[in-house]
């Protein structure tokens, strides 16, 4: 989707999180590659084998960044993870890396 370099990679990560360990976001940027930086590191808080209910993806997320419905989202606008149209079922789209040029 972006083509990112590693440096890219450090400033959002420095830029946009209080901490890495345990996540959590300052605030989530207007930019779009920098969402998509943001969100990369978001879904790593999720396991690819596993389905979630909304409520779980609420919880994981809440902890991460108080506006969670908005990073909910957007994982499922850049397409980080899919859910059933009901909404009964969230599942991570596994992204084996970034395009890094």
């Amino acid at each position: 989707m972006f083509q990112v370099t590693p440096e890219e990679i450090a400033q959002a990560r420095e830029k946009y999180f209080a901490t890495l360990s345990p996540l959590k976001l300052i605030r989530f940027p207007a930019k779009e590659k920098q969402k998509f930086l943001v969100l990369f590191e978001i879904i790593k808080a999720f396991d690819v084998d596993q389905k979630y209910h909304e409520k779980e993806v609420n919880a994981i997320l809440e902890v991460i960044y108080f506006d969670y419905v908005t990073i909910r989202r957007y994982l499922i606008d850049y397409r980080f993870m899919q859910r059933k149209s009901d909404g009964s079922s969230y599942w991570v789209v596994e992204h084996t890396q970034l395009d890094n040029d």
